[in-house]
């Protein structure tokens, strides 16, 4: 049995790599993947290895420090250790001056209320830190204080693996478990090792990687093009929903309705999968910018930029999704030829070639019979 699957697996290979028509680019295009991939490892080898050296300094430090009871730091050092942890604990870290004098810290300036406690209990606790002088200046919101408008929320000091983001020397350690218990463990430890291996490989939240996340946390795609046409005539084109079926190879239908539009995308092994999005700006000539409703099966924003470059226009495409099944999915899409990022750069190509030629493309999901123009 065994034996069959195999050679149906390498017939099938043998005819995806060997055909006539499309072989010769699927070979180049899978030598450039393996290219990129040997780089790529080598590159996360040296990051690894560089990351699991200043752990090892680290640990070596706490290892004194243990052993040092009232060591005495210097200012210097102290200061850059509390600004560090202002970092962690604080959305607005600029907006607070931190001073040392003989271990002493002077906190001064404005801060939002709730963070304050969180910030003052992690500065006390800073190695070398005898007392904190407290002058900051709480504020329930942001208000007109214009320090403490934008910023990022702070979640202060947490375990490696509750992070968004793992370190190299955790994603190692984690994929390792990971591959021990796919290799050695029954159903349910295959399984567990098949998720913490993913986790580890990708770097990506469970939630991102299943397909349960928001869609600006999720895969992106950044693409960039010419057209030799004005940027009226360019976001007339793209203001037009409708035209993208005669563009793009994989979008079979799109109903508008108001500001709603319902598509219709071709997915892997020919399997439709459907969405509905809804303007959210629209800058005459500028700006263009949509996002999916939350009961979309495929959660997705995106926008495209038009602006004037040397007597065209410069169309900037960005997009955010989470696939079906996640990451996941969109591995197994990249397999089928469903890629966003692959197939993309083709499908802007052909709207560049109808805006500047007028001509119908013949080989989009649905081609036109008369001028784009």
């Amino acid at each position: 049995m065994n034996r069959i699957l195999y050679s149906a697996a390498a017939g099938a290979l043998a005819m995806y790599f060997l055909d006539p028509q499309g072989g010769r680019r699927r070979r180049a295009r899978t030598r450039d993947k393996l290219e990129r991939a040997q780089r790529r490892l080598h590159d996360a080898y040296d990051v690894t290895a560089r990351d699991a050296r200043h752990r090892m300094i680290g640990l070596q430090a706490m290892s004194r420090r243990l052993f040092q009871h009232g060591e005495s730091v210097p200012d210097q050092t102290l200061v850059e250790r509390v600004r560090a942890t202002l970092g962690r604990y604080c959305s607005h870290p600029h907006a607070i001056d931190a001073s040392v004098r003989d271990g002493d810290v002077t906190l001064a300036g404005p801060i939002l209320a709730f963070e304050a406690p969180g910030l003052l209990r992690a500065v006390k606790s800073v190695p070398g830190v005898r007392g904190v002088d407290n002058r900051l200046e709480l504020h329930q919101e942001p208000g007109n204080v214009s320090s403490l408008q934008g910023g990022v929320p702070r979640r202060g000091q947490r375990f490696e693996l509750m992070q968004d983001n793992w370190s190299p020397s955790a994603r190692v350690l984690v994929g390792a478990v990971g591959l021990a218990l796919l290799l050695r463990g029954g159903l349910v430890s295959r399984l567990g090792g098949a998720v913490l291996l993913a986790r580890a490989i990708s770097n990506l939240e469970f939630a991102i990687l299943f397909g349960f996340g928001d869609a600006q946390d999720g895969i992106e795609v950044h693409k960039t093009i010419h057209v030799h046409a004005p940027a009226e005539k360019v976001f007339e084109f793209w203001s037009h929903f409708e035209n993208f079926p005669h563009f793009m190879s994989r979008v079979r239908d799109v109903h508008l309705a108001g500001n709603r539009s319902h598509w219709v995308v071709r997915g892997p092994v020919g399997v439709d999968v459907e969405w509905t999005s809804e303007m959210v700006r629209s800058e005459p000539n500028s700006l263009i910018e949509w996002r999916s409703t939350p009961d979309s099966n495929v959660q997705h924003e995106g926008a495209v930029r038009f602006e004037p470059e040397d007597g065209g226009t410069r169309v900037t495409v960005c997009l955010c999704y989470v696939p079906p099944a996640g990451a996941f999915g969109h591995a197994v899409a990249a397999l089928f030829g469903a890629d966003p990022k692959s197939e993309m750069d083709a499908d802007l190509m052909r709207m560049k070639s109808m805006i500047e030629t007028g001509k119908p493309s013949h080989d989009a999901a649905r081609p036109m019979e008369r001028s784009a123009a």
